[in-house]
Order: structure tokens, then sequence, then C-alpha cells
């Protein structure tokens, strides 16, 4: 009878961790899933924390703010142990991150910048990753020539991407940006890249030496553009930001014009998200062990043809 009672009483205490770790919601919202690098860290995100037992709300803001706000709100009234938000709005949707404070509910954004209200950011140094992709585009025209730039202001990671941009062709007097377009932010924000960048083009037919575009999804477009024109690799080198499956895929295809990109880890930022989640609220640990400032940095990787049969594999 004693071994029985054992048992069960050890039975009795696997259910009841296994009920303590279920028990655990997160909430993640990603802001436009149209957008897979948005889609890549919030399912990583969510993956990760049902890989411990986590009960999980997936959530798709579909690029609209009133829609993000709601989402948060909702959040915060169904009292979840944390939010982790993919490329989020502080600024836009500050109401929310303080009441998710007041609520003492912590908040861990990715790829959205500081908010005084949430725990930390996780995020590439965009500094850094600009800085790259624009000496890269230029070593490629030799420091000499034309280009063209896609760009998309209203979002902070591209927006430091395109003032480094900016700050280096103001040190390089050799390459002119004969012309830029600038990305609404609308959620079809494919058509509105496809129309202008169709017309820059257009308007710069023969002249331009090298085109640079802020986030992958739009150097796809512009690729396809350049494509349809008979433009050939290597021809008018196309350098962008971002990484990911159809990048590598386009980087390595003699038929692409697309020659490089910087990196970011994006899978690995929902997962760092995830697990600085346990770390503070399920460990109890300080945030500072974490980092102790509002942005927890990772690493980005420029990937071209010498390297990018790496990233295939």
């Amino acid at each position: 009878m004693v071994g029985l009672r054992k048992i069960l009483l050890a039975a009795v205490a696997v259910v009841g961790m296994a009920q303590g770790a279920q028990a655990f919601e997160l909430g993640v919202i990603g802001f436009q899933f149209s957008s897979e690098t948005h889609a890549r860290v919030a399912n990583a995100a969510a993956a990760a924390a049902k890989a411990k037992g986590w009960t999980v709300t997936l959530l798709n803001s579909e690029g609209a703010l009133p829609k993000h706000a709601e989402q948060f709100d909702a959040l915060i009234a169904k009292k979840v142990d944390a939010i982790i938000i993919a490329m989020g709005k502080p600024v836009e949707a500050d109401a929310q991150f303080k009441a998710a404070k007041d609520a003492r509910i912590p908040v861990i954004t990715v790829q959205s910048g500081s908010s005084p209200h949430a725990l930390f950011d996780i995020q590439t140094n965009e500094y850094k990753v600009g800085a790259e992709a624009a000496l890269y585009l230029l070593g490629q025209l030799g420091y000499q020539g034309n280009i063209v730039t896609a760009r998309f202001d209203l979002n902070v990671a591209s927006r430091i991407r395109g003032k480094l941009l900016d700050n280096v062709l103001s040190e390089n007097q050799g390459v002119k940006e004969l012309g830029k377009f600038s990305m609404a932010r609308t959620q079809s924000w494919r058509d509105d890249v496809r129309a202008g960048m169709q017309a820059l083009l257009l308007q710069n037919q023969g002249k331009i030496n090298g085109i640079w575009a802020s986030f992958d999804g739009q150097a796809y477009i512009i690729d396809d553009l350049l494509q349809a024109q008979g433009v050939k690799k290597g021809q008018i080198p196309l350098v962008s930001v971002d990484g990911g499956k159809e990048t590598y895929a386009r980087i390595a295809d003699p038929a692409s014009t697309f020659t490089a990109t910087v990196s970011i880890p994006f899978e690995e930022m929902g997962k760092q998200a995830v697990d600085a989640v346990q770390a503070i609220v399920v460990d109890k640990k300080p945030k500072e062990t974490i980092t102790s400032g509002p942005y927890l940095f990772t690493d980005a990787v420029l990937v071209d043809k010498n390297n990018v049969q790496q990233f295939l594999k």
C-alpha cells in the first residue's frame, strides 16, 4: 500500500507540474503577416512557447493600427502572463504599452524600437546593417555611378537603413541617387512598390547602375521588374536587407538580379524573446541578466554569391 501511495503521489505531482506549465499564457502579436519577416518572428515565438507547454494566443494585426491596438487591449483584458510583439508600434500604441505595464504584464518587442513601458526590444543594430548594405552596393559599383532606391520611412528599422545610406552617399560623391520611391504603410504595399518602382525604372532607363531596397520584400518586386526588362545578373546590382529562403534562392539563381542581402535572424529573435520571458517572468531573474539597456542586439550576416550556399542548406 505504501508503494502504491508513493506512485499515486508521484503521478499527482507530475500532473500538477504539467498543469502549472500549461497555465502560463503568452500573447504574441505580429503587425502584418503579409510581410514575411513579421510572420517569421511571431510564428517562431509561438512555436518556442508551445514547445514549453505554454498556452499561446497568436494574433495578426494585418497592418492596421486600429486592429493592432484592439488586439493589444484584448490581451491585456485577458490578463495574459506576458506579451511579445513583432514589428510593433511603440509610439502609435503608447497607450496600450502603458496599459500593459500598469496591469503588470511584461512586454518584449522584436524589431519595433524601444518603449519606456516595455522590458526591451530585440533587434539587430540597424546602424551597422544599414552601413553594411550601403557600402556593399557602392563596392559593387566601384564607388562610381547612379542608383535608385526603394524606401520605407514609416518603419524604424528601414528608416535607419535609409539614413545610413544617405550618410554613405554624402561622403562618396561619385555615386548619385537618381530617384527614390517611398512606400506608404498600406495593406496593398506590394502593388504600391510595383507601381512606384516601375515608374522609377522607366524614368531612368539606361542610366541606373545599382539599386538599393530597404527590405527584401521590396527587392523581390524590383527583381521581377528587372527580369521582365531583360536585365541580367550583375548588370544592375540589387542589394537589400532581411534574408530568408526566397532571398537566398534568388541570390543563387543565375536568372535573378538579386545580388546580396544583410541577413537578420528573425526566427532566432522570436526564440530569444520566449527565452527572455522564461528567464524574467517565469524564473524571476532580473531583466539586467538579459540586457542592461532598452535593446538586446543580435548579429546580422551579409549574404551574397560567395556564401549563399551555406544558407540554402
